[in-house]
């Protein structure tokens, strides 16, 4: 993601989708830690088996495509989710 993040702030005469080199670093803006990224990458396969994202993005697609469970939510909850705020 940090390649990806950095690769899209470099400018080039004539490239589309810049990232603007005043927004804060991908992990930040998503509101992931970024211990939590590297977890999900090593153990991705094993913590989903179908729909992966924020929580409340997952219950609403799980709602919508009428399943009642989803493998994966707490994790989803747990890593993908930005913090309750206090």
């Amino acid at each position: 993601m940090e390649l990806v993040d950095w690769s899209g702030r470099i400018l080039r005469e004539g490239k589309r989708g810049a990232i603007d080199q005043h927004l804060p670093p991908i992990l930040d803006r998503l509101q992931i830690d970024p211990r939590h990224w590297l977890y999900l990458n090593k153990n991705f396969e094993s913590r989903f088996k179908s729909l992966v994202g924020a929580g409340h993005s997952v219950r609403t697609a799980c709602e919508q495509l009428g399943k009642r469970w989803c493998h994966g939510i707490r994790d989803c909850e747990r890593y993908l989710s930005p913090p309750a705020a206090s």
